[in-house]
C-alpha cells in the first residue's frame, strides 16, 4: 500500500474526479441511494450534531449529505485540489470551512469541539501509522460526548505473520490498507483514551471480510461498553438490493417513467424526500 505521499499524489495529481466522486457509489444506484439506504441507517443516531468534523472528504460526496445535520462544519484532506473542491462546491455554506492537513494530523481542529467525526470510503486507503495518528488526533478533539464513524481497511487480518502475506484466497483488488484490521483499531482506541463500541466487518467488492466501519467514543463517555463485533459477508447483496429498490423513487420523483426508464440502469439522482422518509421508517424515527 503507497505511503502518504503517493496517495497524496493519487487523489492531488492522478485522479481526475470525472463526476466529484459520485462514480464510486454507481453500483448502489448513485450517492442518495448510498447514503440514505447504506449509511445513514448505521449512524442516524449520531445526527444531528452542532459539530461535525469529515476526515478526507475528497469532493464533497457525503459532505453534501453531512451539511444538513449539523451546525458548524470542518472537512480536512491531505489533497489541495480536494480542499480546494469543496469549497468551491459548498462556498455557499458560511458555517463550514475546509482544511489542507499532512495526512496525520488535526492541527486546525480545536480540542474537545467536535461532537461527531465521519470518513466513509477514504480511509480504507490508509495505513496503520496514518490510522493510529488520527485516533490520537480524535482522542483530543472529541467532545466528551461525541462520537466518531470511520470506515477502514480489515485487510491486515488476513496477512500471516509468519509468512508476511496474504492467503491464497486473498486478493487486494480494492487498494486496501495493508496493515490495518479492527482488532488493531480497537486496542489503539484504548491505548489513546477511546473506545471502539462496535464494528462492522463486511466485504466491500470482495467475497472475504476487507473492511471494516467502527464507531468510537471517549473512555468516560457514557456510550462507551465494550465492543459488539459483526461480521457482514452480505454487505455487497445491499449494494444489489439497493440499486434495484431505488428506481420507483427515481421515477416518482422524476414524473413517470418511459419505457426506456424502466429498463434503464438505476439513476444516480434520487428524490431525496422519499428515501429519506422510508429510511426513517425502518429505522423507526
Amino acid at each position: 500500500m503507497p505511503p502518504v505521499s503517493r496517495n497524496l499524489s493519487r487523489w492531488d495529481q492522478s485522479y481526475t474526479w470525472p463526476n466529484a466522486g459520485d462514480e464510486w457509489s454507481a453500483v448502489w444506484g448513485g450517492p442518495e441511494a448510498q447514503w440514505f439506504f447504506v449509511i445513514y441507517p448505521r449512524i442516524h443516531l449520531f445526527l444531528p450534531a452542532a459539530s461535525i468534523l469529515e476526515i478526507a472528504p475528497g469532493h464533497g460526496r457525503w459532505t453534501h449529505f453531512l451539511r444538513q445535520y449539523c451546525d458548524r462544519f470542518v472537512g480536512v484532506d491531505l489533497s489541495p485540489e480536494c480542499v480546494e473542491a469543496c469549497r468551491r462546491r459548498f462556498a455557499d455554506w458560511t458555517d463550514a470551512r475546509f482544511e489542507v492537513n499532512d495526512g496525520y494530523s488535526l492541527a486546525m481542529v480545536a480540542d474537545s469541539s467536535v461532537d461527531f467525526a465521519f470518513s466513509f470510503d477514504s480511509l480504507v486507503h490508509a495505513e496503520w501509522d496514518v490510522m493510529a495518528a488520527y485516533l490520537s488526533e480524535l482522542s483530543r478533539v472529541l467532545s466528551p460526548g461525541g462520537v466518531a464513524f470511520l470506515h477502514h481497511s480489515q485487510m491486515g487480518a488476513h496477512t500471516s505473520s509468519l509468512a508476511g502475506r496474504f492467503a491464497a484466497h486473498v486478493e487486494n483488488r480494492h487498494w486496501r490498507a495493508l496493515n490495518v484490521s479492527g482488532s488493531k483499531v480497537e486496542e489503539e482506541c484504548r491505548r489513546v483514551g477511546l473506545r471502539c463500541v462496535s464494528q462492522e466487518r463486511v466485504n466491500w467488492g470482495e467475497k472475504f471480510i476487507s473492511d471494516c466501519m467502527s464507531t468510537i467514543v471517549r473512555a468516560e463517555s457514557p456510550l462507551a461498553r465494550d465492543c459488539v463485533i459483526v461480521d457482514n459477508p452480505e454487505f455487497m447483496r445491499e449494494a444489489t438490493h439497493v440499486a434495484r429498490v431505488s428506481r420507483p423513487y427515481v421515477n416518482g420523483a422524476l414524473g413517470p417513467a418511459t419505457d426506456d426508464q424502466q429498463s434503464a440502469s438505476p439513476s444516480p439522482q434520487l428524490g431525496r424526500r422519499s428515501l429519506r422518509g422510508l429510511v426513517r421508517r425502518l429505522a423507526g424515527r
